[in-house]
């Protein structure tokens, strides 16, 4: 049986993670890579006897197997990753990881022990089906792997690895899709680990031919190594510094490409050493001597076709900063290169904490482009430890918005060349320019101050509200004067008013039925899971179709809707499919046993124990949760154990407090009491000294009931655990019953349909309590008006002056 992906992810990292010893996380990754790599094209070339890459006797994954607890495992290791290497050219670039370096891997048995528990961990996985297409085991391993390792490694050293959600907005946007050919060109000049690249070919159907340069020795060879692994064997990745050694040439001209991608290093300030030659990159001026982002554009901007289009990952400064830069974005601006610009979150990138942005560059017509297409996405992102992460709906809403040039208020807006020139902007490109991003400010009212009411103006800003909760502003608010209103009931009770009205239970009830029927179209696709099932097209397909059935519905954003439905995915139900695909419904659906795997350092919490002590057993239900088949199947067992849980609760409060209400000092449990506790064994010994010394009678009384509160919570919780036992044994045992229909059922409906309905539902909630916190807001800073409170403070001093007449007090 599979684990799920997620489970076997974090365990890979947990183990390599702990075998790692004295190595930071920069030279760790050589290893696992290095093994990985050997892993996945020693299984290919058992499944697929067309493989480009030759697995010679003597130089694969299970020739390493056979070396567990040998001791010159380290020493062999190297020989064999030296002939895999050798008999496919790849000399320098797998085999630059020494396996026999005692410094990082310990001298001995230390080394002995570790590589062989290090070979055992990858040795469970399975590449023979994968696909390589991104959503796979290898696809998805590869890039668990460079994430952690690019967090790991800090600012200094993450520059190897371009977030993948960014990768995926630059690869959206820059124009490959459905008509780009498997002989169009795409190039990234500084490719680090080859991810952009990759995601980007990701977006052809087709594929295309992939170009790449890479200073940094080991990285280039970590790119070799990725594109090898997803599928594209003959890529054509080069080593050398991109300014002053390009290695993509013809002559004293660069080489063009179809489309270009990149991720420079920030603001780099030696670019210019070394430069000979400058191909011509520099016409339209130099980029200053200790600042080469420009010169990465330039170069990229050079190496495009006549209709070459590109995505450029850059600071901001690039939009705004003057000089000789201001300059050359004023030439690039004129000719009508700039497609558009695409602001993004601060701290997103390993390198670097500053916000960038992404440059869109199109040579197509650009003569003829009249404006530039702006896009602030910067305030749109989550928190993943101590970085920030693009979500779902962020990526989908940027690459949407650019892609079909809408414009939006506070996000996105065509900004005209005329307006970029004029002379109070003089071709600055800095957003907030353009776009003012920032919520409208909450400006005071100081009529409604002085004589009440809440200001009609600030009701119709939440005309969202009214168009979807249509009789409700009504119900809520009456007239004060023109341009006012108050509340028509109480501050305290604005939440259960909307809560319980009907336009409110209609909109939830219409949001629910259009998640009903979304689902209902897709049931079909989703109970005909197979092997050859590609997740990523499966997903993108019911996403897309939930996020369009959203898009006119009032209140409601859908890009909050696709998020559910994509957080969904990502935590519970892409690991399904998982499942379903590798092991079939009904295997799937099977409870593993012996849930603890130290190969892999893997621990999970059971979903269910049957037994108690040592001879208890721990079952982990991946597929199905205990919970649906119990509410599905023994409801009316789970109503029994419920009312036995309270009632055992019951008896154990009302022990509880009764201890508290004797136990005090001088009461007459104190005798009884050890360390301030009393047990039922302490109480019964003192009942027996009580007897015996002839103690209060009301001492014995009390003893006698609290043994019999004690003996009321033992047969409670007795009974309440045989129940939960009965139960628990009787969900395991339905579980070898179900059948495919039933499996089917319980994980389409009671799981995957349920939790986006409840998501989606939650979203809307959510939403209503915004909508009550403001009225609350407003409620209650125009509830006093000076007078009201002038009558007030009178009425206060009255009083105050009767109290002190009544002390004998005179003013």
């Amino acid at each position: 049986m599979a684990l799920k992906k997620s489970d076997l992810y974090s365990s890979l990292w947990r183990s390599c993670d702990e075998l790692r010893g004295g190595m930071d996380a920069g030279q760790y990754k050589d290893y696992i890579l290095t093994l990985l790599f050997v892993k996945y094209v020693t299984d290919k070339a058992k499944s697929d006897p067309t493989s480009l890459i030759d697995v010679p006797v003597g130089g694969s994954f299970d020739d390493m197997v056979a070396l567990k607890g040998d001791k010159e495992i380290g020493d062999k290791i190297n020989k064999i990753i030296g002939r895999l290497a050798e008999a496919n050219g790849l000399e320098k670039v797998i085999d630059l990881a020494d396996f026999n370096d005692e410094e990082k891997l310990g001298t001995g048995k230390e080394m002995q022990d570790r590589l062989s528990k290090l070979v055992a961990i990858f040795a469970v996985l399975d590449f023979r089906g994968s696909r390589a297409e991104g959503d796979d085991l290898l696809g998805d391993a590869y890039e668990y792997l460079m994430r952690h390792f690019a967090t790991e490694s800090g600012k200094s050293k993450g520059q190897f690895y371009t977030p993948a959600e960014v990768s995926r907005v630059l690869a959206k946007v820059v124009g490959i899709g459905a008509a780009t050919r498997q002989d169009h060109t795409v190039y990234d000049p500084t490719c680090g680990s080859g991810s952009l690249l990759l995601k980007v070919a990701d977006e052809a159907p087709r594929g295309l031919t992939i170009y790449g340069q890479e200073k940094d020795n080991a990285t280039w060879a970590l790119a070799q190594m990725n594109m090898i692994l997803h599928g594209y064997e003959d890529r054509d990745i080069r080593k050398g510094d991109t300014i002053t050694s390009p290695q993509f040439t013809q002559g004293a001209r660069l080489q063009t490409f179809d489309f270009a991608v990149a991720n420079p290093p920030f603001s780099i300030k030696s670019w210019s050493n070394g430069l000979e030659n400058d191909y011509g990159r520099f016409e339209f001026g130099r980029p200053p001597e200790k600042n080469g982002d420009y010169t990465f554009l330039l170069h990229i901007l050079k190496s495009l076709k006549g209709n070459g289009k590109a995505a450029v990952i850059l600071p901001h400064g690039v939009l705004f900063r003057g000089h000789a830069e201001a300059n050359i974005r004023k030439e690039l601006l004129r000719r009508g290169y700039i497609k558009g610009i695409i602001g993004l979150p601060a701290n997103l990138f390993y390198g670097t904490g500053i916000p960038a942005c992404i440059i869109v560059l199109d040579k197509e017509n650009a003569h003829a482009r009249t404006g530039v297409f702006m896009v602030d996405a910067s305030r749109g992102f989550m928190k993943d430890g101590n970085k920030n992460r693009l979500r779902s709906q962020d990526i989908h809403k940027i690459v949407d918005v650019f892609n079909k040039q809408t414009e939006i208020e506070r996000y996105s807006r065509m900004v005209l060349l005329h307006e970029i020139a004029d002379p109070k902007n003089d071709y600055n490109l800095n957003i907030p320019r353009y776009i003012d991003s920032s919520e409208p400010e909450d400006i005071q009212d100081l009529h409604a101050h002085l004589h009440g009411g809440i200001p009609d103006h600030n009701l119709d800003s939440l005309n969202g509200y009214w168009e979807a909760f249509s009789s409700l502003r009504a119900t809520l608010f009456k007239p004060n004067r023109p341009g006012y209103s108050d509340l028509a009931i109480g501050v305290a009770e604005v939440q259960q008013a909307i809560l319980d009205s009907d336009v409110f239970q209609k909109f939830v009830m219409g949001v629910r039925g259009q998640v009903d029927d979304w689902f209902a179209t897709h049931r079909s696709v989703l109970q005909a899971l197979n092997p050859d099932t590609v997740p990523k097209g499966l997903i993108a397909l019911i996403s897309d179709d939930l996020l369009a059935r959203f898009k006119g519905t009032p209140l409601l954003d859908e890009y909050d809707v696709y998020e559910q439905l994509m957080t969904y995915w990502h935590g519970v139900m892409h690991d399904d499919v998982f499942l379903v695909m590798n092991d079939g419904w009904c295997e799937a659906a099977k409870p593993r046993k012996n849930i603890e795997d130290k190969v892999r350092k893997l621990s999970e919490t059971p979903d269910l124990v049957i037994g108690s002590g040592r001879s208890a057993t721990k079952y982990k239900m991946d597929l199905i949760p205990p919970a649906l088949v119990v509410a599905r199947y023994f409801a009316d067992e789970q109503a029994e154990a419920d009312s036995l849980h309270a009632a055992a609760e019951v008896a154990s409060r009302a022990v509880e407090e009764y201890i508290e209400e004797h136990a005090v000092e001088e009461g007459l449990l104190a005798e009884a009491m050890d360390d301030g506790k009393i047990s039922k064994a302490l109480a019964s010994t003192r009942l027996k000294v009580a007897r015996h010394e002839g103690a209060d009678p009301e001492e014995i009384k009390v003893l006698q009931h609290l043994i019999k509160l004690y003996n009321q919570e033992s047969v409670s919780k007795k009974d309440a655990k045989e129940a939960q036992a009965a139960l628990d044994l009787a969900t395991l045992k339905k579980y070898g019953d179900l059948t495919e229909p039933e499996i089917k059922q319980l994980v389409l409906d009671d799981k995957w349909h349920a939790a986006v309905a409840d998501g989606v539902e939650s979203e809307a909630e959510s939403l209503t309590l915004a909508l009550v916190a403001r009225l609350q807001e407003l409620g209650q800073r125009y509830a006093q008006t000076p007078g009201a409170l002038e009558a007030r403070l009178e009425t206060i001093h009255a009083r105050l002056a009767e109290h002190l007449s009544a002390m004998g007090f005179s003013r």
